[in-house]
């Protein structure tokens, strides 16, 4: 009989002690499966490099653009740019010059699945944009026959002001951290313009922060932006 109650206890013994050790490795597993890495929240700032770029190899265009982001949700962002354009267009029987302000605002979507702490992007992109700016008629050739009556230069500047643009715009982008908060972004966007005010007797074939009108009312953009992020808090 006491050899029956000295087996039952040491199978007790036995199986609570099994239990516990199983119970410890499960906590042990879950802490492992469980650790989350931080990345930071803030709002990143920069400029778009490409405007200056351009006017060096360009004549007849200035421009500058701040641009930012806020992260709002692990791939979710809003964005905006901000600046200034001046361009002359120069066409067969026109030469012209607009120049003006323009903001765009609206969100970024990450796309691309970072590794550990990794910050880089693939982006998909909305903004909706508008411009207040005015535009010259530098000169003009009338367009007839030139065989049958002169078609002299006319210099004398025609000034449009208080004009407007408003569209809308699709980007995709790529961004990667290159140093700690520093980023190098480039991107592309199709628009289509909502609304237009141009002169009564010229058309318009620019708009700041729109580029080039076409005859479709839709345009193109490029930006290769440096920005530097200030983090707020971690996640």
């Amino acid at each position: 009989m006491y050899k029956y109650f000295i087996s039952i206890y040491f199978l007790f013994v036995f199986v609570d002690g099994f239990s516990q050790e199983q119970e410890n490795d499960t906590i042990i597993a879950t802490k492992t499966d469980t650790i989350i890495y931080k990345t930071n929240y803030g709002l990143r700032v920069g400029i778009d490099i490409s405007k200056p770029i351009k006017a060096q190899f360009r004549g007849g265009y200035s421009g500058f653009e701040i641009v930012g982001d806020y992260r709002i949700k692990k791939n979710l962002y809003i964005a905006a740019e901000v600046g200034y354009e001046k361009e002359t267009t120069k066409e067969d029987y026109t030469n012209s010059t607009a120049k003006g302000n323009y903001m765009r605002l609206g969100f970024n979507y990450n796309a691309y699945k970072n590794w550990l702490d990794m910050n880089n992007e693939i982006f998909l992109g909305y903004r909706y944009g508008f411009s207040f700016f005015e535009q010259t008629l530098n000169s003009f050739r009338p367009n007839v026959n030139t065989q049958y009556f002169p078609a002299n230069e006319i210099t004398n500047s025609a000034i449009s002001k208080n004009l407007n643009a408003h569209w809308s715009e699709f980007l995709i982008g790529f961004r990667a951290e290159t140093f700690k908060n520093f980023f190098i972004t480039l991107s592309g966007s199709y628009k289509i313009i909502t609304s237009l005010k141009e002169p009564e007797s010229f058309k318009t074939l620019f708009s700041p922060g729109f580029n080039r009108i076409f005859e479709s009312s839709t345009g193109f953009g490029f930006n290769y932006t440096l920005t530097y992020l200030i983090p707020f808090k971690k996640k």
